[in-house]
């Protein structure tokens, strides 16, 4: 039954509106099958409305709180009339990394470089630019993994979104520096962003690419993204995920991916701030011996939300997959994590794994953990385990037995409890900072700032717990 207009939320308005408006110049700038994604997804949003918390992926969700604010979702983009690094600069000593942008929702670059096409081949720039240089290319793959029906966010992304990055790596391309898009919002009134991104991974090629979501300022926003990546046969896909925004922000990051035979896949996610963030990852395994590692850290405190949402289907025979999510609450942060490992009938010798381990500061902190198994076949191995606790006393008495402070000795036992996850970061200066950035969160010195806060760690001003090394 369709929703009435009586029943309708401020932002469900406003997103229907807002297409009902601009659906010519929507279609206009689209590629035909984006333009038939459109119409449908519009429907859909128009019969089912945004999930709320009689949805089950959503019933302990704070999100359905954020559809009474009245955002302004269509802002044009803006004039390239300065260099992305005098908005906002983001830097890792040593990583070197090919850098771009999205501002407001817009790919932020010159005119002559909205598409570009490298001299190895590979194609990167705007999905607006995309789809009219390469019609052929989003026939073949777009809309292909993601599902547009699978909520009313995903219907709005597909049905509003005007740009993101379109990434192409042509077979046997080997991309040596990792690509890195920061996404920024600065506006100072209540925005809604929705962008989508487009990653395609030729045969035997290789990318790492670092997906950065990060406030400006500290005024509202809601950002709702949805990326489709395909991995093809022995092409490999490393992506990190960093999540700076302010308190005042919503996000919500739909992923999905789509992985050939002996292709590889591993995701690091890094939530340190932000209001509310939810992450959905979304894996299927169609091809034999295909390996998905996924992997998360998140730091919440005050009344911060963080909700990571993990579906791996595997579909075929002799695939691997696992799961490492750790997380750390302090005061009235609340936390989900759902993991969903689905197994089908033939898909024999698969060996899938999942756990999530959290550690809660304060009894007004709360984390809902739900691992879930759904087996068809009776050839694998298959495991899932979760943990909610708080510091081990003991191990503190041990700690401050030898000289180091109640503060140090909690700080030691919260990085030792991360450190696991963050080892599986493959590029040292990357890890390095990373490292920094946890041991700053941890100490309560890092918050969203008009730089990126991997310019905070720099060689001349290392992070060090101050620990007598004498007394151990």
């Amino acid at each position: 039954m369709q929703k009435t207009e009586t029943a309708r939320m401020p932002l469900e308005l406003s997103l229907i509106s807002v297409f009902d408006q601009h659906q010519k110049e929507l279609f206009d700038a689209s590629h035909p099958k984006v333009s038939l994604s459109r119409a449908e997804a519009i429907d859909f949003l128009k019969e089912k409305g945004l999930p709320t918390r009689k949805n089950e992926k959503w019933k302990n969700s704070p999100f359905p709180k954020q559809y009474e604010k009245d955002y302004m979702i269509d802002v044009p983009s803006v004039s390239y009339d300065k260099n992305v690094n005098e908005i906002f600069r983001c830097e890792v000593h040593g990583f070197e990394a090919h850098t771009y942008s999205l501002l407001n929702g817009w790919y932020y670059s010159s005119e002559d470089k909205q598409l570009q096409t490298l001299e190895n081949g590979v194609i990167v720039g705007s999905m607006k630019k995309a789809q009219v240089q390469y019609p052929d290319v989003f026939e073949k793959y777009y809309g292909k993994t993601a599902n547009h029906q699978q909520d009313g966010f995903a219907a709005a992304n597909t049905a509003l979104f005007r740009d993101g990055i379109f990434i192409y790596v042509p077979e046997g391309v080997v991309v040596e520096n990792t690509m890195q898009l920061i996404k920024m919002i600065n506006r100072e009134e209540p925005l809604m962003v929705n962008s989508r991104n487009l990653i395609i991974l030729g045969k035997n090629s290789k990318l790492t690419f670092m997906h950065c979501d990060d406030s400006v300022n500290h005024f509202s926003s809601f950002i709702n993204t949805l990326t489709e990546v395909f991995i093809s046969e022995n092409a490999f896909f490393d992506l990190y995920k960093l999540q700076n925004i302010n308190d005042n922000t919503s996000l919500l990051n739909n992923t999905f991916f789509r992985q050939e035979a002996n292709s590889k896949l591993r995701v690091n996610v890094l939530s340190l701030n932000g209001g509310k963030i939810r992450n959905e990852l979304h894996v299927d395994l169609m091809g034999e011996f295909a390996e998905a590692d996924l992997n998360g850290v998140y730091l919440m405190d005050k009344q911060q939300h963080i909700d990571n949402q993990v579906f791996v289907n595997h579909a075929v025979p002799n695939c691997y997959s696992n799961e490492l999510f750790k997380g750390v609450l302090d005061e009235e942060a609340s936390g989900i994590f759902n993991g969903y490992i689905y197994v089908a009938r033939d898909a024999q010798k698969t060996n899938a794994f999942q756990r999530n381990n959290n550690i809660l500061m304060t009894p007004k902190a709360v984390i809902d953990t739900m691992p879930f198994l759904e087996i068809y076949a009776d050839d694998v191995k298959c495991s899932h385990g979760a943990t909610i606790g708080r510091l081990d006393n003991e191990a503190m008495f041990y700690l401050m037995q030898r000289g180091i402070s109640k503060a140090d000795s909690r700080l030691l036992l919260m990085y030792a409890f991360l450190a696991e996850v963050t080892a599986k970061v493959s590029i040292d200066a990357l890890r390095n900072n990373y490292e920094d950035m946890i041991k700053r969160r941890l100490r309560g010195e890092l918050s969203i700032c008009e730089r990126c806060v991997l310019h905070c760690s720099m060689p001349d001003n290392p992070v060090e717990f101050e620990i007598d090394m004498s007394k151990i």
